[in-house]
């Protein structure tokens, strides 16, 4: 499972092992703004709370993760094309890749890399 340095595709009880992420070198040269996240602005637009944040690593959007009412992240991925979101949640340390469907997570970590928690 090779990827980019510092990430791996990590395991996911749900999907056969051994997948792969055309994408993962994307975040070898993401870095992370300054400023933290405030929100997903397209819930604030509506009016509407999300659940988690998630942060286009080709773009930097900021969108809700699909259990949030929006699913804003999922529908950027959608309109631009960009195939992975980080987990902005501090509780949270991984990325996911929409194209490929799977679960990338810190090469330091050990085992699973379920650290902390995985994708919702």
């Amino acid at each position: 499972m090779a990827g980019g340095p510092g990430w791996r595709v990590g395991l996911d009880g749900g999907r056969p092992q051994g997948r792969s992420c055309a994408h993962i070198g994307l975040l070898a040269t993401y870095e992370p703004p300054q400023a933290p996240a405030a929100g997903c602005a397209d819930c604030v637009s509506h009016g509407w709370r999300w659940v988690r944040l998630r942060r286009c690593v080709t773009c930097g959007y900021v969108g809700c993760c699909d259990s949030s009412r929006g699913m804003h992240a999922h529908g950027h991925h959608v309109l631009s094309g960009h195939p992975v979101a980080l987990s902005l949640a501090s509780d949270e340390d991984w990325a996911w890749c929409f194209p490929d469907e799977v679960f990338l997570v810190r090469s330091g970590h050990g085992g699973s890399g379920q650290v902390r928690r995985q994708p919702r």
